[in-house]
């Protein structure tokens, strides 16, 4: 497959100091994590693509929380917390002046209704997407891409989740129903962002892999 030329954008997702400092949210592998993303948005500028960084933020002082959310005994919340040094970019993925940054305060990146007015504006219909988590934010955006009529490349070694088996079975489930779309890794979305051809994963079919404890690995490998 390629890329088009013009209408393809990267979006990382909630690549935040605290998935590598917080002990109870760390991403196994983050600093590989963010160092390929970190390669996807070097490849992302020097093509001229738009750029979409997301964080996910919440201030229990300013915004009505939703029900349920973790809070700890301060009243502030369990994660994402505003302000606080976790909830920053991690410094390797600092945006430059004139990339997006878009606060949202659920898990899909198009509940901040910025995203997909400013995608339409510029005539996006291609998302290169990593970030984290794999099952959480990632998964939910990909899905709400999907139903936008928006074709994703997701790149696998670009996303992460607390550990390598969430996020290859979360990875695996995104795959099974990603329409429109395809599964690659660094090496090769940076081939097609550069504009040149690369082998990808993709389906037309729902569920294609019904994978298994013991298969899961293999099946994400070979994606």
């Amino acid at each position: 497959m390629t890329l088009p030329r013009g209408r393809t954008a990267l979006l990382l997702i909630d690549m935040q100091e605290e998935h590598r400092t917080d002990t109870r949210y760390l991403v196994e592998a983050y600093d590989t994590v963010a160092a390929n993303c970190a390669l996807l948005l070097v490849a992302a500028r020097t093509a001229g693509m738009a750029v979409f960084h997301t964080v996910y933020l919440v201030d229990t002082q300013a915004d009505i929380t939703r029900p349920f959310h973790p809070l700890g005994d301060d009243g502030r919340s369990a994660f994402s917390d505003a302000g606080t040094p976790g909830a920053e970019i991690s410094p390797e993925l600092t945006p430059l002046p004139g990339e997006t940054v878009i606060v949202k305060r659920d898990a899909s990146c198009f509940t901040a209704p910025q995203l997909p007015q400013m995608l339409d504006r510029a005539g996006i219909d291609w998302l290169v997407i990593g970030g984290c988590w794999s099952e959480a934010c990632v998964a939910a955006t990909v899905k709400d891409a999907v139903e936008r009529g928006i074709h994703v490349l997701l790149v696998k070694d670009a996303c992460g989740s607390g550990s390598q088996a969430m996020h290859e079975t979360a990875v695996l489930n995104i795959a099974n129903r990603l329409y429109g779309g395809a599964v690659a890794d660094t090496a090769r979305a940076l081939s097609l962002m550069g504009g040149g051809v690369a082998q990808t994963w993709q389906t037309n079919l729902p569920v294609p892999m019904k994978f298994t404890y013991e298969t899961a690995s293999r099946d994400y490998a070979a994606l």
